[in-house]
């Protein structure tokens, strides 16, 4: 596979390639490869090969197990690497959390925070946001918490809001899925983490998955956001989260959303409006954080290129 640099990613992210080897070379076939991501789930044994398989000979490397670039503007598949194989896909479960919640409640709706969701999210040894018992917060405010430091916390109020009760609201994710045509994919929980088997999707799925969520004003906006600031009130105490994602002030990117667990490996859903065009993406089972994002960026940039020659 060639070598591809991608000319408009930062140096940040470019010195992380680098130190990922994302910007080099690809290795013979001979040559050591990253540690392999134990796979939950096997792959969906009635997909054809070829469908699994888009790598064009000009493509960057991607060493991530999973991988899809599709033009949801026009529906040009640019890429997929085991597009269609089920896995786990950890935080990315998140983005179908925030999707069923405003299918329900309004941004300016207030929920409030109790001991059990604290107490849950401590359990799992999961990102949290640092939510306080007893605050009662917008949803706009808990969904910034859910998708900006990934917190699992926000993930239970929510859950438990609307469901109302987790397992009633897993069922709604679930049912959300097949609305969509996310037929490879199954949700145990609301956040990610490998409870109950953690559940999986497809590199493909969750792109569905992200072209949806970023037709939301409020969640494109919430997914665009660096920073998030939450002042104290009366009714609360205050937040300052900060995105997880380092894709976030590259041209044109508008989210969407990182994950991480020792099964699901590095996750990444990403997205940017380049040339009139919305590029939308997803990979999964990578073993190194940095190379996600500097491949998301090699990814864009390569298939934003591709459009503009055709």
């Amino acid at each position: 596979m060639p070598t591809h640099i991608p000319g408009r990613i930062t140096r940040a992210l470019l010195g992380a390639a680098l130190a990922a080897g994302v910007v080099a070379t690809a290795a013979p076939a001979s040559a050591a490869t990253p540690a392999a991501v134990p796979e939950a789930v096997p792959a969906a044994a009635d997909v054809p090969a070829t469908v699994r398989t888009l790598t064009p000979a000009d493509a960057p490397a991607v060493y991530a197990r999973a991988a899809y670039l599709v033009d949801a503007t026009t529906g040009r598949e640019h890429y997929g690497k085991r597009a269609d194989a089920r896995m786990p896909v950890a935080s990315l479960t998140k983005m179908m959390t925030a999707y069923v919640v405003l299918k329900e409640a309004k941004p300016t709706d207030t929920v409030e925070v109790t001991a059990e969701d604290v107490r849950y999210a401590a359990r799992g040894g999961a990102a949290v946001a640092g939510l306080k018992a007893g605050d009662r917060l917008t949803v706009e405010d808990v969904l910034h918490a859910l998708l900006l430091p990934s917190g699992a916390d926000a993930a239970h109020v929510l859950a438990r809001t609307y469901g109302p009760g987790v397992d009633a609201f897993v069922a709604k994710m679930n049912a959300t899925a097949r609305e969509l045509g996310m037929h490879d994919t199954r949700y145990v929980n609301a956040d990610g983490m490998p409870t109950g088997g953690g559940g999986y999707s497809t590199a493909r799925d969750q792109a569905r998955l992200a072209t949806a969520v970023l037709t939301d004003p409020t969640l494109k906006t919430i997914t665009s956001t660096r920073y998030h600031e939450v002042p104290e009130t009366d009714a609360h105490g205050a937040y300052w989260w900060r995105n997880t994602n380092r894709l976030l002030g590259e041209p044109g990117v508008i989210g969407v959303k990182t994950g991480f667990t020792n099964a699901a490996g590095y996750t990444l859903a990403f997205a940017a409006d380049r040339n009139g065009s919305r590029l939308v993406g997803v990979i999964l089972g990578e073993t190194s954080s940095a190379r996600r994002f500097a491949t998301a960026g090699a990814l864009l940039d390569w298939a934003a290129d591709r459009a503009g020659d055709r």
